[in-house]
C-alpha cells in the first residue's frame, strides 16, 4: 500500500453491498474505533463477529433479532430522498465524525454501486472520506493536488462534469486539459513513480487507485 492507503480513519461505514474479503478493506474494518452500519449491513457485521456502533437507515431490512438486541443504537430515518449510505454519512457528520472510510458499498448491484461511487463527490465538500473495495481505493478529489502512489500502480480518473479540463503529470498517459465526456476515458492509467499530480477547477474528481498485487 502507499502512504495514503495506510491511514485508518476511526470511523468506518459499512454499506449493505458485498462484505469485504480482501485483507486491505478488512484492515480498515478491524482498525476502526466505531463501525456505522447502513441498515441491513448490521447482519453481515454481526456474522463477521463484530458489533455495530450504530445502525442507520430506514431499517426496512433489519431482522427482528438485530432490532431487539441493538434497539438502543438504531437510528431510523424514514425519508426516501436519500439512500441509506447518505443517511449514515449525515448521521456521522452530525455526530462529529468527519474522517470516514466507506466499506461494502459495491459488488451486489451495479445501480447501487454507481450511485454510491458518484456520491463521493458530494461528501467531499464537508468531510474527509474514501471508499475501499476489494480491488482498491476510491478517493474524491475536491481540488488540484499531488497524490501518493506506487510505480506501476493502476490509476483511473472520473469526472461527473464533462466540462472540467484536467491536466496530469506523473501518469503514463498524460492528460492535457482533457475533458472527460464519458467515465471510461481516463481509466486504466498508470503511475510512473511515487506520486502524480492533477490540475483542474470545478466539481470534485474521483480517483481510483488499484491495490498492488
Amino acid at each position: 500500500m502507499n502512504n495514503e492507503n495506510r491511514h485508518f480513519p476511526e470511523t468506518a461505514i459499512l454499506a449493505n453491498g458485498k462484505f469485504p474479503d480482501h485483507p486491505n478493506p478488512l484492515g480498515y474494518l478491524l482498525n476502526a474505533k466505531r463501525v456505522i452500519c447502513c441498515d441491513g449491513a448490521a447482519d453481515s457485521l454481526i456474522d463477521f463477529g463484530l458489533e455495530p456502533f450504530a445502525i442507520v437507515g430506514d431499517c426496512d431490512s433489519l431482522n427482528p433479532y438485530v432490532i431487539e438486541k441493538y434497539y438502543d443504537r438504531i437510528f431510523r430515518i424514514e425519508e426516501q430522498d436519500t439512500n441509506d449510505l447518505t443517511k449514515s454519512i449525515t448521521w456521522c457528520y452530525d455526530s462529529g465524525y468527519k474522517d470516514l472510510v466507506i466499506l461494502g458499498a459495491t459488488g451486489k448491484r451495479e445501480d447501487h454501486t454507481l450511485g454510491n461511487i458518484s456520491l463521493l463527490t458530494e461528501y467531499a465538500h464537508f468531510m474527509t472520506v474514501k471508499m475501499v473495495t476489494d480491488a482498491g481505493i476510491l478517493i474524491p478529489v475536491p481540488e488540484s493536488c499531488k497524490m501518493e502512489s506506487v510505480k506501476g500502480q493502476q490509476v483511473s480518473i472520473f469526472s461527473i462534469d464533462p466540462s472540467i479540463e484536467i491536466t496530469s503529470s506523473g501518469l503514463k498517459y498524460k492528460l492535457e486539459k482533457k475533458k472527460l465526456a464519458n467515465w471510461w476515458q481516463a481509466t486504466l492509467n498508470e503511475a510512473e513513480g511515487s506520486s502524480f499530480t492533477l490540475e483542474f477547477k470545478g466539481l470534485p474528481l474521483i480517483v481510483f487507485l488499484k491495490f498492488q498485487d
